[in-house]
């Protein structure tokens, strides 16, 4: 097994990406029916590890799936593989699914859960997007009502992703009820009046562990930061505004459907906050 390109651990089993397999009774295959976390690696050292499986716990207990192992057994399971891959640069994937049974919507009895853990190298986002600053659009937010819930079931956040993409454009904000949530898979923060706005941290969106992280730092940086409900008006009005996840860090963005934002640049706040960020993971690594 080629170790380079990543490793599975799938039900106890290891091997590569291109050879596990999975049940097509899957209820994550029939139904989207579980939970998953995508845990960012620097160095060879996973990023707010902790968070990330508290997450992933509250999210099983949310749709009442009882998880096959404990958060301790999975730190050591996601740190071993992060281990035998030695790809300093990394993204490890958890997953649990009710498991196998006949196409049901009834809960099935006597199953076991389906756990996949599963190391890689990042996905990289263009260099280019944080000397420019990326672009969105907004659109309306059609998913379920529990957002809070880090579930699999992302087909409208699909759609949305796609909808950007193809009018040449990062992602999409999307906003319920003439309010912003988030956007398809990053949370969102505005810089206006010296301060910090957010979306509040309800069933609306997903708390994203970037963006816990985020508010950790503007605290430690003197700088205000309030949730609140925002409206696209109060996006377009911003001094800065800039999006965060797993993936981007800490991405500025330049237009939203196709007005500038600020100076249509990224702008001092968000430089200020992206270089404190990039000086977190040492000191993870210290404390760690």
């Amino acid at each position: 097994m080629d170790s380079s390109s990543g490793i599975v651990w799938l039900n106890g089993e290891f091997s590569n990406y291109e050879d596990a397999k999975v049940s097509v009774d899957d209820r994550g295959f029939y139904f989207g029916d579980g939970v998953y976390e995508v845990i960012r690696v620097y160095d060879g050292v996973l990023f707010s590890l902790d968070r990330h499986l508290a997450r992933l716990e509250r999210s099983a207990a949310g749709i009442e799936l009882p998880l096959p192992r404990s958060l301790a057994d999975l730190s050591v399971l996601i740190e071993h593989l992060v281990r035998q891959t030695g790809i300093a640069n990394a993204e490890a994937y958890v997953q649990v699914t009710r498991g196998a049974a006949r196409r049901n919507h009834l809960f099935p009895e006597n199953t076991q859960p389906t756990l996949l853990v599963g190391v890689r190298r990042i996905r990289e986002v263009p260099p280019s997007l944080w000397e420019t600053g990326c672009r969105l659009i907004t659109l309306p937010d059609q998913r379920w009502a529990r957002c809070d819930l880090k579930t699999i079931c992302l087909l409208p956040n699909v759609l949305a992703k796609q909808a950007a993409h193809r009018a040449g454009l990062f992602d999409a904000i999307l906003v319920r009820d003439g309010v912003v949530t988030e956007a398809t898979a990053s949370n969102i923060f505005i810089c206006r009046a010296g301060g910090v706005l957010t979306p509040i941290a309800d069933n609306r969106i997903l708390p994203g562990i970037t963006r816990a992280a985020v508010i950790d730092l503007l605290g430690q940086l003197g700088v205000s930061v309030a949730e609140c409900d925002l409206t696209p008006a109060d996006l377009l009005s911003a001094d800065e505004v800039f999006i965060t996840s797993t993936t981007v860090e800490l991405m500025p963005v330049a237009f939203i459907d196709g007005h500038p934002i600020g100076s249509g640049q990224p702008g001092d706040n968000w430089s200020r906050l992206y270089s404190a960020f990039r000086k977190l993971t040492p000191r993870l690594r210290a404390h760690d």
